[in-house]
């Protein structure tokens, strides 16, 4: 693989995964490729930070759905890392946000290993920030 590498912290199966500040048609298949890799190395659990990425267009959407079509066919977890609200706003309007779980951040994402999803700080699918916008205004 060429290009810009994405570093890959490994918790026993448990990988993290630190994404770019920028996921768009010139590095989406770069990103889908390295989650891939990532789940083909035996992650039970893959965290897709993407806590530092401001912006990420139709082909990132896409590079993270099918992660997560792969990683439910083999019966892993996938969970994302959000903290700026234009990534929450395209997962929200794409409904990425109701397939996968959301964290603020990497420690919320790490200590969230059964239904406590959130009273460990996660954000319920479909109960994030950008999705105020589209049910009326109501929080």
């Amino acid at each position: 693989m060429s290009g810009e590498r994405y570093p890959v912290l490994w918790i026993g199966q448990t990988a993290v995964v630190t994404l770019p500040a920028e996921i768009d048609i010139t590095n989406a298949g770069q990103v889908r490729e390295v989650l891939l890799s990532v789940l083909n190395q035996g992650a039970v659990v893959l965290i897709a930070d993407l806590s530092k990425t401001t912006f990420c267009d139709s082909a990132g959407v896409s590079a993270l759905a099918r992660t997560f079509r792969r990683a439910d066919a083999s019966h892993s977890e996938m969970r994302l890392v959000v903290s700026t609200p234009a990534v929450q706003r395209i997962l929200a309007i794409t409904g990425i946000d109701r397939l996968l779980d959301i964290y603020p951040g990497v420690s919320a994402a790490l200590g969230s290993t059964d239904d406590s999803t959130v009273q460990s700080g996660a954000m319920p699918r479909g109960n994030t920030a950008a999705t105020a916008d589209t049910d009326g205004g109501a929080a």
